[in-house]
């Protein structure tokens, strides 16, 4: 690691790349203490503490929702924009051929940053409306012209932390929405710390180091599963230079267990906190049916069962919708035949992509099995683990989105690291 580090600081327009990066999340953080005026931050912190919902949405904001901040809703609305499309692109033939253009896939991005702004205003409308019925006067009497302020700077803020990630991930050293949310959690920990120490006892000890041995464990099993890959041969029917035989060296073709990442953990808990946010506005409300739907809602989800096989299906269900957007066996069967190669046994074509689709469903099996378990893992554990708080749940989800996001980092510099290798030969 510390060799990497010193060739990255050696290298100017990396080093230059990682510092504007480090910048750019500054700037996140420095834009998360920037209120909203009007708004009692001591009652709102101690409000999002009582609400584990709300922690979990808090936590992945860098602490900016409880704050009240100008970025408070952070890239949520823009991963929401996401899904919907990727989902269109599945359903809608003519967006998917589009996507697999590049004017085509420039196009849907852009109709992902259009549909932002009004998913941003929406959410920030149902939060503070929300926090009005439930927050026990946190946010006070907001008038017409306050509350379209008040939309107006969140749905700018959400629209800020959206080019802040385009522009991490124009560096090409990691994907910039999962780093700015590896830095809201980051940035978390410090305060994670500070209360377990102030409320520690020394009954809690063995629960605290049962939690430590499961977070090595969880590392190393990330690790492992996401460094794992089956390298599938590749030959060529090319003759050498001169049109003579010769030794050509062998090549293979990588497919990773889980080639979705971190993707399908923020997928799933974008959409698996809404429901439970939902049946708290519900119960608010004066109808009484209304009042009783969400109080159903609340308590399903407040049953650590079905709220686990909630989780863990939706994660194992993006898993494979993600996979699928990212991995095209269709394409990589034809480059292979447009350059002469071909998987030994297997004829080129289309053979060779169903064979690829084949091997990558077996693989991704595993990868979605495993990211799952590894999901719902906390919520399995405290069910057994008596007096565990609520922190648990969100120290699972954190630790699988951080290991995995600076694995994909670390893979992406060295990439980079390894192409200014070769051009110096």
């Amino acid at each position: 690691m510390w060799q990497i580090i010193v060739k990255v600081w050696k290298q100017r327009d990396l080093r230059n790349k990682v510092l504007y990066v480090l910048g750019l999340l500054t700037i996140f953080r420095f834009a998360a203490h920037i209120p909203i005026p009007g708004v009692d931050i001591t009652g709102l912190r101690a409000f999002f503490n009582s609400n584990a919902y709300l922690g979990i949405l808090n936590v992945f904001s860098g602490g900016a929702l409880e704050n009240f901040s100008i970025v408070m809703l952070g890239v949520g609305p823009y991963i929401t924009a996401s899904i919907i499309f990727q989902l269109l692109t599945m359903i809608v033939p003519k967006l998917e051929e589009m996507q697999k253009e590049t004017d085509g896939h420039r196009k849907i991005q852009q109709w992902t940053r259009y549909l932002t702004v009004p998913l941003a205003a929406i959410q920030g409308y149902a939060t503070i409306t929300l926090l009005q019925r439930t927050g026990q006067g946190v946010l006070g009497e907001i008038g017409p012209w306050q509350l379209i302020t008040a939309i107006a700077l969140i749905t700018g803020g959400s629209v800020f932390m959206m080019w802040l990630g385009e522009l991490i991930t124009e560096k090409n050293i990691g994907n910039g929405i999962s780093i700015v949310i590896f830095a809201g959690i980051v940035a978390r920990i410090p305060t994670s710390l500070q209360q377990v120490f102030a409320t520690y006892e020394s009954s809690q000890l063995f629960t605290v180091l049962v939690y430590v041995v499961l977070t090595l464990l969880v590392i190393f099993a990330v690790v492992y599963i996401t460094e794992g890959q089956r390298n599938i041969p590749i030959a060529t029917a090319r003759p050498a230079a001169g049109g003579r035989g010769g030794n050509i060296p062998a090549t293979h073709l990588p497919i990773r267990i889980n080639q979705a990442g971190v993707i399908p953990i923020i997928f799933a808990i974008s959409l698996v906190l809404f429901p439970p946010i939902i049946g708290q506005y519900l119960t608010t409300t004066r109808y009484l049916w209304l009042v009783d739907v969400g109080q159903f809602i609340q308590n399903a989800f407040n049953n650590q069962l079905i709220y686990g096989l909630i989780y863990f299906v939706l994660v194992f269900a993006f898993s494979y919708f993600y996979t699928s957007v990212v991995f095209k066996p269709d394409q990589i069967a034809e480059n292979l035949q447009k350059r002469g190669a071909f998987i030994p046994g297997i004829r080129p074509g289309k053979p060779t992509s169903e064979y690829l689709q084949y091997v990558s469903n077996h693989l991704l099996l595993t990868g979605a099995v495993f990211l799952g378990l590894i999901a719902v893992l906390p919520v399995i554990l405290q069910a057994f683990a008596s007096g565990t708080s609520t922190a648990l749940i969100v120290g699972g989800t954190s630790l699988l989105i951080v290991v995995s996001v600076a694995l994909e980092t670390v893979q992406q510099v060295q990439a980079q690291l390894q192409v200014r290798d070769y051009e110096q030969f």
